[in-house]
């Protein structure tokens, strides 16, 4: 007949148990954290010049011009994608965003940043840029810009006697677009090369070179698509830029 162990006999058992399950656990926690880690480091994270973002909206012939510029600022391997679209004749939302699956739509997931652009009175307006994903806690101040401002035509059109909305239709990066910007980074990174030094993102990736994976135009589709390759029409008038002057 068996008889019940004894609590000293039992105790080797308990403690196999007991290590067992606390293997387990170190295991599952660290599964988790590898996960957590591969979470953290499938977004590129490279640090934006917001205050260059912004310099490059004010100065902004139009959403091409745009979001060239701000593909010459941004210092990662992907081609950053823009939209702008007018909710009314006083609203306009600009907004930057990685084109992940190519359709030229913008994503809630594939956000970088947004610009809300409102007009608050005759001759008068006010924008903010937020920005989004990894990007999530910068907010810019709410900046402020008048008739009479050193500005591109992208903003200084609205305050032109008669203008209306010109992106009701929105404007956003063709996939064709989005190949001859990638061109044109590669090509002025290769004339500037002390802006970009050669960094590492927390995976070990390492930004700042060739973006392979964003578009696949060549140098000879860059001039071409400067000008083409649109929705929702063209820049608008080009009108010229007046003399500064800041809002009391």
């Amino acid at each position: 007949m068996n008889k019940p162990l004894s609590r000293v006999a039992a105790r080797p058992v308990v403690a196999v148990l007991t290590a067992a399950l606390a293997l387990s656990s170190v295991a599952g926690c660290e599964a988790g954290a590898s996960r957590g880690r591969w979470v953290v480091t499938e977004d590129t994270r490279v640090d934006i010049d917001w205050d260059a973002v912004n310099q490059a909206y004010r100065d902004a012939e139009g959403p091409e011009d745009f979001e060239r510029r701000v593909n010459e600022i941004y210092g990662g391997d992907e081609v950053i994608s823009v939209s702008v679209r007018d909710q009314d004749d006083r609203s306009q939302v600009v907004t930057g965003f990685f084109d992940r699956d190519g359709d030229g739509s913008v994503g809630e997931r594939e956000k970088v940043f947004t610009i809300q652009r409102d007009v608050v009175g005759e001759g008068a307006a006010q924008y903010q840029i937020s920005g989004h994903g990894p990007y999530a806690s910068y907010h810019s101040p709410m900046w402020d810009i008048a008739a009479g401002m050193m500005l591109g035509s992208f903003l200084s059109n609205m305050f032109m006697p008669g203008y209306r909305p010109m992106y009701m239709v929105p404007y956003s990066t063709s996939p064709v677009r989005r190949g001859a910007l990638l061109a044109h980074r590669d090509s002025f990174r290769a004339a500037n090369p002390g802006k970009f030094p050669a960094k590492s993102s927390s995976s070990g990736r390492s930004y700042g070179g060739r973006g392979g994976a964003w578009g696949s135009g060549g140098a000879g589709t860059r001039d071409r698509d400067r000008g083409g390759s649109r929705r929702g029409g063209s820049f608008g008038l080009r009108a010229g830029r007046t003399s500064a002057r800041l809002r009391a």
